[in-house]
């Protein structure tokens, strides 16, 4: 089966390479001309040659990105020809994707992948959603991609599932990462424990929080014991504000999820206007000490008195 695979940064220059070990043939192309083996996308639909089969095209690029290739693909492929979007598109958007190729008579795919940098050796777990027809004709494509063994896919439902479960999954696992990083910080605070990565590591086998982001976790405490060497800066890709989003319109109660989110705001802020607010409160009304900004290190209100 041949494909070309639009986009080979962390995530795709890996697939591609995973493809291509069992046994497919990909044709990639990237901006970068020094890893592509395409100079545009009407190249690489160009070198796709088999005439028994149609032409599938996967895109790996940022969301941002999405919209501009697809609408560039739209005028390189044919009737029958199968788009999958693997990258952490908004489900709802892939509604409207597949409206717009669906003129062309081109079928679209939603994938969602995890897996990150250790896909390539592991497998990457994928979310499907598209019609079963469409589904089918690219099972080799991801069942080369997938781990071994009878876990690591699932084709969701119709189009839009895909990544609607790989935003559940994502959003999970915010909630996961704020439970192991809360307990750390509780660890290492409390100063009764003495060696705080030995404890996580002890957690590995045989409790009921095993996992391999605990397993990630003792790998970087292995390398950082305290974790001083990284600044207390998360960012999100957006997955888990549109969890959150979906949660409101469902009216289900997602609190542990929604909580994580908001604590990776909260460590963008590197003096937090809220927690000023509190403490300025905790001093009017109990006089309790006010550490001094940088600015006015002398700076102490006295509690009001009603």
């Amino acid at each position: 089966m041949e494909l070309g695979l639009v986009g080979l940064g962390k995530m795709g220059g890996n697939m591609r390479e995973r493809i291509r070990a069992a046994g497919l043939t990909v044709v990639g192309f990237d901006h970068n001309q020094a890893i592509s083996d395409a100079t545009d996308l009407a190249d690489m639909v160009g070198k796709l040659t088999a005439t028994d089969q149609p032409k599938v095209v996967w895109v790996m690029v940022p969301v941002q990105a999405i919209d501009p290739v697809l609408t560039e693909l739209a005028e390189l492929l044919s009737e029958g020809d199968i788009v999958i979007d693997g990258g952490n598109s908004r489900w709802t958007d892939d509604i409207r994707r597949a409206e717009l190729l669906s003129h062309k008579g081109i079928k679209f795919v939603d994938c969602g992948v995890s897996g990150g940098v250790w896909g390539l050796e592991n497998g990457y777990a994928l979310m499907c959603g598209g019609d079963a027809e469409t589904v089918e004709t690219v099972m080799p494509i991801f069942t080369a991609l997938k781990p071994e063994g009878e876990f690591g896919f699932v084709h969701a439902g119709k189009v839009g599932a895909g990544h609607f479960a790989k935003m559940v999954h994502n959003g999970i696992e915010y909630a996961i990462m704020q439970a192991y990083a809360e307990g750390f910080e509780l660890l290492e605070a409390a100063d009764i424990v003495e060696n705080v990565p030995e404890a996580f590591d002890s957690w590995r086998e045989g409790t009921v929080i095993r996992s391999w982001l605990l397993d990630l976790m003792v790998n970087a405490l292995k390398e950082d014991t305290h974790l001083d060497k990284i600044r207390g800066y998360a960012d999100d890709s957006g997955e888990g504000r549109w969890t959150v989003e979906a949660a409101i319109d469902h009216a289900v109660p997602v609190p542990a999820i929604a909580a994580s989110l908001f604590a990776r705001f909260a460590s963008r802020q590197d003096d937090s206007p809220a927690m000023k607010a509190i403490a300025a409160m905790r001093n009017q009304f109990g006089g309790h000490a006010v550490k001094g900004a940088a600015a006015d290190p002398s700076y102490a209100t006295p509690p009001v008195k009603h």
